[in-house]
Order: C-alpha cells, then sequence, then structure tokens
C-alpha cells in the first residue's frame, strides 16, 4: 500500500510536478537546490537545510548542500567551509543524524524539541524554532543518503507543527529525491574516480622516465588553453565550441595520451645519452682509451731504453698520442649526449677512431669501438637508432590499443582518437595511422601542437638544454611551413599568446624571451 493511500488532503499533483522538476536536473548542486526548494513549498517551512550523506574509510558525516527561507532561492553551489555533522558518537545530539541512524521521520515540537541539540538546526536562518521536521532521503536500498530539515510550518495561526498529510507528502518526496540524489552521487563518485586513476596513471607514466617527468601532467595544460582559445576565436574556429562533457572529454583524453608509454622498454624509453643501454657505455669506451694511454706511455719507457739519446723526441711523441687521445675521448663524450643534429664531419671522425686499435685483457687486438657503438655514436639527431626509434614510436599503437579496449561511455567515446593522433601530421606522413589534416578532429590537432611545444621547452630532456620560446617557435614555425602542423592553430598558438601564458604557468622565467611572436607568424 503506497504511503499516500489513505492520508486525508493528500493531492498527487504537486509531488508529479516536484518529480518533473527533480528529473530535469543533471547535477548534483542544482538537483540539491532543487530538492530544498521545492520541500519548503509543499511544506510551508518557513525555512529548510538540505544534509548530505558523506563518507569516507575513516569516516561518515552529513554536509550541508543548501540552506533558505521559503520563497528565497537557496543560492550558489556550497563552499567547503559549510557546516558539517559527524555522524559519530560527537554528533548523535542533532536531530538530522538521529534521522541517519533511524532512518524514519522525526518530528519535533514542544518538550521534544527542547530537548534537541539547537545550536546547529538551522544556522542563520531562524531565530525562534517551533517545530522541526526531518524527512529521510532514501536510496532504492533503503539507506539513508541525505536529510530534509525544515523549521516551522507556516498556518493561519502562525508558525506551528506540521501536519499529518505534510509528513506523508514529504516522506513520499524524500524516496523519490533519495533515489535521485543517490544516482547522481554515484555518478559523481564514479567521476571523481575516473579522475583519480587517470592522473595516477598519467603520474605513473611520467615516473617510468626521468627524462620525460610531468610531460603528461602539461600536455593537458597546453590543450586547454589551445582549446579554450579556439573556442574564444571568431574566424577559422567560428562554429568550434566545447560543452561541459566534451571540455571533460579532452582532458581525459590529454591526460591519457601517453599511455601506451608504460610498455616501452626502460633501456629505449630512458636512453638519455647515444651509448645508454642498462647503463651508459662510455665509461667502457673511456676504460679502453684508458688502456690504450698506458699503451703509449709502455712505448715511451721501451723507447727511452732502447735510444736513451732521442728520449726528448720520444717523449714529444708520447704527449702528442695522449693529446690526441684526449682530445678524441673528450668528443665522443661531446657527441654521446646527443642533439638536434650531427654534422657529417663528426661521424666521419667517429668511424677513424674507431678503426685504432687496442689489446683487450686476452692480448687480443680489437677495434676501439664495436660496430654496435659507432652506429650509436653516429645517430645524427637525438639518442635514439632507427630501431629504438621505431620501437618508441609503438607506443601510440599501445595507447590506441589500449584505449580502444576500454569501455568508454557515450560522453568518452572520443577519448582514443584525441589521444591517438598526437603524432599525426597535417600532411599524413605521421604516425600511427597517417592522417590528414582533414581527417583529424580539432581536438586530436590541438593536442598535437600541444605535445610539440611542451617537449621542445621541456627542462628534463638530458640530450638538449630547454629551448627559449624564441627557439621554440622557430622550430614551430618550420614544422608549420612543412605541414607537420596545423596553420590555423598555429596562428591561434601565436596570436592569442598561449604559448606566453603556459610559459609564466610551467617555465623557467630565463625561457621566455620573446614579446611579440610576429616574425613566427
Amino acid at each position: 500500500m503506497s504511503k499516500l493511500e489513505g492520508v486525508p488532503g493528500t493531492q498527487l499533483p504537486p509531488l508529479l510536478r516536484v518529480a518533473r522538476q527533480i528529473n530535469v536536473q543533471s547535477d548534483l548542486a542544482p538537483l540539491a537546490r532543487t530538492v530544498l526548494k521545492e520541500a519548503l513549498g509543499l511544506a510551508r517551512a518557513e525555512a529548510g537545510v538540505l544534509w548530505l550523506r558523506r563518507e569516507e574509510q575513516h569516516g561518515e558525516w552529513l554536509e550541508c548542500a543548501g540552506q533558505a527561507l521559503d520563497g528565497e532561492d537557496p543560492g550558489a553551489d556550497p563552499g567547503p567551509d559549510q557546516p558539517r555533522l559527524s555522524l559519530d558518537e560527537a554528533g548523535a545530539g542533532h536531530p538530522a543524524a538521529r534521522t541517519v541512524h533511524r532512518g524514519g521521520v522525526l518530528h519535533l515540537t514542544g518538550a521534544a524539541l527542547d530537548e534537541a541539540d539547537h545550536t546547529r538546526l538551522v544556522p542563520g536562518l531562524v531565530t525562534r524554532v517551533v517545530s522541526l521536521l526531518l524527512v529521510p532521503l532514501t536510496n532504492h536500498e533503503g539507506r539513508v543518503v541525505g536529510v530534509l530539515q525544515l523549521v516551522n510550518a507556516r498556518g493561519e495561526a502562525g508558525a506551528g507543527p506540521f501536519p499529518v498529510r505534510t509528513r506523508a507528502l514529504l516522506e513520499a518526496l524524500g524516496g523519490y529525491a533519495g533515489i535521485a540524489l543517490n544516482n547522481l552521487m554515484l555518478v559523481q563518485e564514479l567521476k571523481d574516480l575516473l579522475d583519480a586513476f587517470v592522473k595516477v596513471f598519467a603520474r605513473a607514466i611520467d615516473a617510468k622516465s626521468s627524462h620525460t617527468s610531468a610531460h603528461c601532467e602539461r600536455v593537458p595544460l597546453l590543450t586547454e588553453l589551445l582549446a579554450r582559445a579556439a573556442c574564444d576565436d571568431a574566424t577559422a574556429f567560428a562554429d568550434f565550441q566545447l560543452d561541459e562533457d566534451e571540455w571533460y572529454e579532452l582532458r581525459v583524453a590529454a591526460w591519457l595520451h601517453d599511455c601506451g608509454k608504460l610498455a616501452i622498454p626502460d633501456s629505449v624509453l630512458d636512453k638519455a645519452t647515444k651509448l645508454h643501454g642498462l647503463h651508459d657505455r662510455i665509461e667502457l669506451v673511456a676504460a679502453r682509451f684508458s688502456a690504450v694511454r698506458s699503451e703509449v706511455e709502455r712505448h715511451y719507457l721501451r723507447d727511452c731504453l732502447e735510444s736513451p739519446d732521442r728520449e726528448a723526441e720520444h717523449r714529444r711523441r708520447r704527449q702528442e698520442d695522449i693529446d690526441a687521445l684526449e682530445a678524441d675521448l673528450a668528443f665522443l663524450e661531446r657527441i654521446n649526449i646527443g642533439g638536434e643534429t650531427m654534422a657529417a664531419e663528426d661521424v666521419a671522425r667517429v668511424r677513424r677512431i674507431a678503426e685504432r686499435p687496442w689489446v683487450d685483457a686476452r692480448g687480443e687486438t680489437r677495434p676501439l669501438l664495436s660496430d654496435d657503438e659507432v652506429a650509436n655514436l653516429c645517430i645524427t639527431r637525438g639518442t635514439l637508432t632507427e630501431e629504438e626509434r621505431r620501437i618508441i614510436n609503438s607506443h601510440m599503437d599501445v595507447t590506441l590499443d589500449m584505449l580502444e579496449s576500454l569501455p568508454f561511455p557515450r560522453k568518452l567515446r572520443r577519448v582514443p582518437e584525441y589521444a591517438g593522433g598526437h603524432h599525426e601530421r597535417m600532411d599524413g606522413t605521421g604516425f600511427p595511422r597517417g592522417l590528414t589534416r582533414e581527417q583529424m578532429s580539432i581536438p586530436a590537432r590541438i593536442m598535437a601542437i600541444a605535445d610539440v611545444f611542451e617537449a621542445l621547452t621541456a627542462r628534463e630532456r638530458p640530450y638538449k638544454t630547454p629551448l627559449k620560446i624564441s627557439e621554440a617557435l622557430g622550430i614551430m614555425q618550420r614544422m608549420r611551413d612543412n605541414r607537420h602542423l596545423d596553420p590555423d592553430l598555429y596562428r591561434l598558438f601565436l596570436d592569442a599568446g598561449v604559448w606566453r601564458d603556459y610559459a609564466r604557468a610551467a617555465l623557467d622565467p630565463e625561457q621566455l624571451d620573446v614579446d611579440d611572436p610576429t616574425p613566427f607568424r
């Protein structure tokens, strides 16, 4: 039997009207305000408070989600300093806490009201409490998820107790509103969990390599700055807008854009120098140079014994050989760091050094540098060989495989597409799918620019010093000309000052060396 059946004077239309108002709310804060406002109207109460039940590992409490006088809007969303009621013994005296524990409607008047905790009944709303109605908001499992606290029913003779039919009506509303609030609270909790998981996942990617640390945190910042500029643009992107759900979708994609790096071997992802493997093999090369130097010293002593009258000549030759060895080792140590380019004469010098013989611990004569060391030292850009670059580029295939395997809800369906496109090029020569500009969405093209600019200006890359803004914009200008980056977004990146806003937020002050971006257009 319905709670409303048999209650004299009960009217269904007002409750149905309230139900319709509740149904149109999709966010927790507006729903809480609607429930409180409609409850005040149905009960003809002077004032009211809506408490929501919150919990964490170490306790439970009631949090004020809104308070208002009848006829007034509950106002803006409550801030972090709103009243809280503990649900342990410390808060047991408050009627709202008692309602949670009892699970039923609580109507206090007269002596019963006098025994209640008056200090926090309705903070700051009324000065005289004649009656108090507390209605539990229950979910589909019968669990109390909140409490409606209504003060002083208005009647012809002034403030008084709440009538029986009003209590029954509010009890029915409590069940309906409780389910609606519970659903949105669950949605918010799941969203908070997803946010936390995404950010923990991104930080795990950054922690995998100290050389790309914070990359997964900075790219979302850059992505949002450029996306906001696109939303505000009245020219090339006049038709581009993002609603709240689309913003969230873009943020999730930005945080997860490099998740495939978790599958890349550390020896490749963390390759700080050309000879780096499990350790930097330049130390092995230096040990061989030390052995060759010892051989030079031995030859000098042998020659002095055989022809002591030519000792000055032997000493000069020894010093020349040692100077040459030191110069060659310093050269190898320098190019081992890597960089944007390597001159052809440097490649030739590596090959000449490699041909010099040395005698190992077994007495065997071998080349000073192995074929693998020569191949790595002759890398013309960065620290990766072509095979290693192929391996690290495969992180995009892994990213897409990982993200496309996840059952994203409808509002997050484009996360794989946004995240998986940041290494594509506008001319179709990028990876992993070789998409052209026309085949890419605007958010995916935005992420491509964000990824490039962060990488160019990052402070943690061991093979290069962090580029100044002028250097980074010069490189990006050439990338635009070579149809690597979207020209319209690059123009917006400059004109909207995205580069400046990001530099002030994330870069060292000395990197910001540009006032006018006109030369880079």
